[in-house]
């Protein structure tokens, strides 16, 4: 591993795991947490998990995977860069979006409604989920056991009343910390890289145009200069090496600015960054509205489109009906889900824990799954 600055995460330092384990003899502690992340089930899944597009409107559009994937990849050289630790980095980008429905948002969106009298239903906490108890591997215990510093960082977001029942793990968001600036990294990484492979998937659906995008200030900096060193190139190439600088540009940015950040406040050690009272990985003030910029013409344009909308309305119905249908006669639900329903129940009482339990497993759909067990369900003519 590269030199770590001071205020790196460290194995060394780690609050540890909730079930004690021997050192691993070959890798570091959050090389460990990065192994059984790829490993999960859930991380396979996300393969057929729409990131924008449905898994069947194209098979050159990105998904949950390939977006994870591009997450961990930006997130790994802005560590590197900064001096921080990449392998936790790594492991948190790479779960962040485990909890993820079928769907994209518009999946999250319609579990949430269904389960707004049972706690709600969030693809963050639900992630966190996914790591603490819902793989299903070890002899010894539930989840993946990670460490600490992982699980603190794929909570990007919480509110407080959640964070005190999740307790030490969201204990920052009570008491107003910063986590570590891996997971920082991680938030921005995210942000960056779906800002960018979003323009190149809905300028390959034909949802939004050049002209459009000529209009956003980072978009044209970097299209204008590839234009003018090679005006007559495929308009492919001249996409992909536009998107390409503004990566470049962007995390380039990002790197400079947090490094005169961490040289200002010159924190010893990676607990002085918690005191800091604001994140220490950051864009400039002018590039930041430029990303702000980006992000309200993609909600604007492509994700609020009349063709995504179209399959979001789709989805979010699909999604209600297979809650309603396992909500009202859970033997539909498979045996290995049943079985978790005692367990749910005596902790949150009847119809939460059943609620809960058909909110996982709904959760872990793939979308082609998602689709197949609605037919199943509602199509005579399918087999069960």
């Amino acid at each position: 591993m590269h030199s770590l600055a001071p205020y790196a995460a460290t194995p060394e330092t780690s609050r540890g795991r909730k079930y004690a384990e021997p050192a691993p003899q070959f890798r570091s502690e959050y090389q460990r947490d990065r192994d059984r992340i790829i490993h999960s089930k859930a991380f396979r899944r996300l393969e057929y998990k729409t990131q924008v597009f449905v898994n069947h409107e194209g098979n050159l559009f990105r998904t949950r995977l390939t977006h994870s994937l591009e997450v961990a990849q930006l997130g790994r050289t802005i560590a590197r860069s900064l001096g921080l630790n990449e392998d936790l980095t790594e492991a948190i980008t790479l779960a962040h979006d485990l909890g993820h429905t079928p769907f994209g948002h518009a999946g999250q969106d319609a579990l949430n409604q269904c389960m707004k009298n049972y706690g709600g239903f969030e693809h963050n906490l639900q992630s966190l989920r996914v790591v603490d108890v819902l793989e299903e591997k070890y002899l010894d215990f539930d989840g993946l056991n990670l460490t600490f510093e992982t699980r603190e960082g794929i909570l990007k977001h919480c509110s407080p009343a959640k964070a005190k029942q999740l307790g030490e793990v969201a204990a920052r968001f009570i008491n107003g910390e910063q986590p570590t600036l891996e997971a920082q990294i991680a938030n921005l990484a995210d942000e960056i890289a779906y800002n960018h492979h979003d323009i190149d998937d809905g300028l390959r659906a034909g949802l939004i145009s050049i002209e459009q995008l000529r209009e956003q200030t980072l978009f044209e900096a970097q299209y204008a200069k590839v234009l003018a060193l090679a005006p007559l190139a495929p308009s492919q190439r001249l996409i992909y090496e536009t998107i390409r600088r503004m990566m470049n540009v962007q995390v380039g940015n990002l790197i400079e600015t947090s490094q005169a950040q961490l040289h200002a406040m010159q924190p010893k050690n990676s607990e002085q960054v918690r005191s800091a009272s604001e994140s220490l990985v950051t864009f400039s003030a002018t590039m930041y509205e430029q990303h702000l910029e980006l992000k309200r013409f993609l909600l604007a344009n492509l994700y609020h489109h009349y063709r995504v909308h179209r399959m979001a309305s789709k989805a979010k119905a699909v999604i209600n009906r297979l809650f309603a249908a396992f909500m009202q006669d859970v033997d539909l639900l498979p045996p290995q889900t049943r079985q978790h329903l005692p367990q749910q129940q005596a902790m949150l009482g009847r119809e939460t824990g059943t609620a809960r339990v058909v909110a996982d497993y709904i959760a872990g759909m793939t979308d082609r799954y998602a689709i197949a067990e609605h037919e199943r369900l509602f199509n005579v003519s399918t087999l069960p």
